[in-house]
């Protein structure tokens, strides 16, 4: 079962690799707008527009929300491991396991009451700078997060679960592949270093 459901982690790569290219567009456009924001108040040709504040704080409540989830994965959220190396591994990995579910239904309630607001609250004003454009974008982040931590969340369950049944350490694996993927970037360096010195 568990080889089964190994095979679906390409598709948790792809997730990933989509959020984070998501938080890193918003990133670029919340840098350049800001700059052109604020160099526009002192140089005549560069417009200052009304409604950068209200696009970047936007584009801000996204990239909070959704590198929240992305953390989730990586296993950087905050968490309180003072106590850890005086607890058997069991209790550990039980305690962990718990803490999954106390953060999965903590995104189920980010997906229903957000949803919830944005369609009420959200749907019934708009932007005071963009009247056109509705403030359910201002409330959206929140479900849209919501969905992708009970994504990530489900593997670091999964990730748990795994690890309690074959008794293993899931930890073992994260720090593995994090070292597969730390080789891979030297290799990568070595060959384009190899390459120039070719060229020389």
């Amino acid at each position: 079962m568990f080889e089964k459901l190994d095979k679906l982690r390409p598709a948790y790569d792809a997730v990933y690799k989509v959020v984070l290219f998501i938080c890193k567009i918003f990133l670029i456009a919340d840098i350049l707008i800001t700059t052109m924001s604020v160099l526009g108040r002192y140089i005549s040709f560069l417009p200052d527009p009304s409604w950068s504040e209200e696009v970047v704080l936007t584009l801000m409540s996204y990239m909070a929300v959704l590198s929240a989830a992305l953390a989730i994965r990586r296993g950087a959220h905050i968490r309180m491991t003072a106590f850890d190396r005086y607890l058997p591994k069991g209790v550990l990995k039980i305690l962990d396991l718990l803490a999954d579910f106390m953060v999965l239904a903590f995104a189920v309630i980010m997906l229903v009451v957000g949803s919830q607001y944005a369609a009420t609250i959200g749907s019934k004003g708009t932007y005071v700078s963009m009247p056109k454009i509705s403030r359910i974008w201002m409330y959206l982040p929140v479900p849209v997060a919501g969905v992708a931590m009970i994504v990530f969340e489900l593997e670091t369950l999964y990730a748990h679960i795994k690890s309690i049944v074959l008794k293993t350490d899931y930890m073992a694996g994260a720090v593995e592949d994090k070292n597969d993927e730390i080789s891979a970037v030297l290799k990568k360096a070595a060959a384009e270093e190899a390459g120039k010195e070719s060229d020389r």
